[in-house]
């Protein structure tokens, strides 16, 4: 099978074209797409008409699927955790919701930043769509590293910040209140070196940073701002335009994103894996 790969915006993102994820793929053809996927940060594939079992063999292309964990102390959504499946929609049913983080708008952020080994990749399945909103941006993080003012960059070389979530989508946790034993946490490299293509990338986001050590309250709030403000530059951000059948898959190590607004009373449904990561490294 001859792919082709189609750059999407000149900061991260492409397309590939001529792959059929309802069939198995060949050795040369997964080379191919791994090496799209390193080069561009994130990939796209688009008219799939894909089942779970298909979603799972494509995410093996980047690594071994990483099964959900339960919730801290009983905090966060729900639901089957015998599956690596999460289903990101607004559906409720009998009263209930079906998945998890249903409507509106979602800062921009890593997931599973907050774990010890934060998810490599993860890969997002469109099955029923809005008449409008709903688009995913994406921030490229090397670039995000490259643009930081060198007196701030050798400021924070070397310091590590602290990651929280406890499932909200537009508000920062106060980390002089809040209580870390309910709520999902870890420090992190603020710098990390990719342990795949050894690349330096910035990691934090304006959802889930809270804190950088060695550093006041008044200095890591201002740094954070200004990082936040980097990450988030327009130039450095691909926004996808969802369609029917699409499946987009990013690196989450080298890239932030964020969920726009969508109508509340529209059905959304996406279904979701994630890749297992690793410790991240200065």
């Amino acid at each position: 099978m001859t792919i082709e790969v189609v750059p999407m915006h000149p900061s991260l993102g492409a397309e590939i074209r001529g792959v059929d994820l309802r069939q198995p793929q060949d050795e040369a053809t997964v080379k191919a797409i791994r090496d799209a996927f390193d080069k561009n940060v994130i990939v796209v594939f688009r008219g799939q008409d894909i089942s779970e079992a298909e979603q799972l063999r494509a995410a093996e292309y980047f690594g071994k699927v990483a099964y959900r964990r339960r919730p801290l102390n009983g905090v966060g959504p729900g639901g089957d955790y015998d599956t690596p499946f999460m289903m990101v929609t607004n559906i409720i049913r009998d009263g209930k919701a079906i998945g998890a983080f249903g409507d509106g708008e979602m800062w921009f952020h890593h997931d599973t930043s907050y774990y010890a080994e934060p998810h490599r990749a993860t890969l997002l399945y469109s099955m029923v769509l809005t008449s409008w909103g709903g688009e995913t941006c994406f921030s490229n993080m090397y670039a995000a590293y490259d643009n930081i003012p060198r007196p701030l960059r050798d400021k924070l070389e070397g310091r590590r910040v602290l990651q929280m979530h406890d499932y909200k989508r537009r508000e920062r946790l106060n980390v002089e209140t809040a209580d870390l034993s309910r709520i999902r946490h870890n420090w992190q490299p603020i710098f990390i070196t990719h342990p795949a293509t050894g690349k330096k990338a910035l990691f934090s986001s304006r959802l889930m940073s809270a804190r950088i050590e060695g550093l006041s309250h008044e200095e890591s709030e201002a740094a954070l701002e200004q990082l936040f403000d980097i990450s988030e530059d327009p130039s450095i951000v691909y926004e996808h335009q969802w369609k029917l059948g699409d499946l987009v898959v990013w690196d989450n190590w080298c890239s932030i994103h964020a969920r726009k607004d969508f109508p509340r009373d529209e059905d959304r449904l996406m279904r979701r894996l994630t890749v297992e990561g690793q410790a991240m490294q200065f």
